[in-house]
């Protein structure tokens, strides 16, 4: 698995790597059931402090992308109610949207770039 943390983004930590984990999944790269490694060795992996992991997976697990078991760690198991993900997906969706109006991008462009990165994670 490979995960990078941008060490100069004012982006918190933790929010990167649940951003990570769930573009990983989105793209296939980390596939349903598979097993996330310990908070102690992406910890060391990453370079962050444990706790930060610990908030990364318990952020994954209340937005349904894993679940927690104590023998196992962190399993990728999608849990998505899809109309509460689509209610998150306006709300988020609004901003980005609201950001990219402001800076005169139409909404052909945003089409596009929707199109395109949807593209990205079906292989299309």
């Amino acid at each position: 698995m490979i995960v990078e943390i941008d060490f100069n983004s004012d982006e918190a930590y933790y929010i990167q790597l649940c951003n990570q984990i769930i573009l990983g999944i989105a793209t296939e790269r980390i596939r349903e059931g598979e097993v996330l490694p310990s908070v102690r060795q992406m910890a060391e992996y990453v370079g962050i402090n444990m706790h930060t992991v610990n908030k990364a997976y318990s952020v994954l697990r209340q937005e349904g992308f894993v679940r927690l078991d104590r023998r196992k760690g962190a399993v990728v198991c999608l849990d998505i109610n899809k109309m509460n993900a689509i209610k998150e997906m306006r709300r988020e969706l609004g901003v980005v949207l609201a950001r990219g109006a402001c800076k005169n991008i139409s909404c052909k462009e945003a089409h596009q770039l929707v199109d395109e990165i949807y593209r990205e994670f079906s292989g299309i």
